[in-house]
């Protein structure tokens, strides 16, 4: 594992919003950061955005990882993230799973998701787009 510059292992939420009830890809994606040596929190199905936010905020988690195929990452994801906001917790990273359309891609990413992965990204890119962006967190906090 590529090393980080925290001095502890990168916790990452999993979390599936919304009634989607689809959790294999969720599930393999924390399994392989498992793998990796970070710590994976796996929230479970059909979690609202305030039970997301609150594991956030009681695992003290570094990134948030959200696996949405419902089609409704317009409505949650943004509210996923205003509530970060009103909790102080924007130093967590957002990222998104599933299948975005382009345009709504590119929204998600203005609102302030990290990034978005489709269906069949490769698992190292997603561990090294983790890693990359605590590294960048972590040295911008200690300047």
């Amino acid at each position: 594992m590529k090393q980080t510059h925290l001095n502890r292992p990168i916790r990452v939420l999993i979390a599936k919003p919304g009634l989607d009830g689809h959790d294999r890809g969720a599930k393999v994606v924390a399994r392989a950061l498992r793998d990796f040596g970070m710590e994976v929190i796996y929230t479970g199905l059909r979690q609202t955005p305030q039970q997301i936010v609150n594991a956030a905020m009681e695992e003290d988690v570094d990134v948030i990882g959200l696996s949405i195929l419902s089609g409704a990452h317009m409505a949650l994801v943004p509210k996923i993230l205003s509530l970060l906001k009103e909790n102080h917790l924007e130093h967590i990273g957002v990222y998104v799973g599933g299948i975005i359309p382009e345009n709504d891609a590119k929204e998600l990413m203005k609102m302030g998701v990290i990034s978005i992965f489709g269906p069949g990204t490769p698992l190292k890119e997603i561990k090294e787009a983790i890693e990359s962006f605590v590294n960048r967190r972590v040295e911008s906090e200690s300047h």
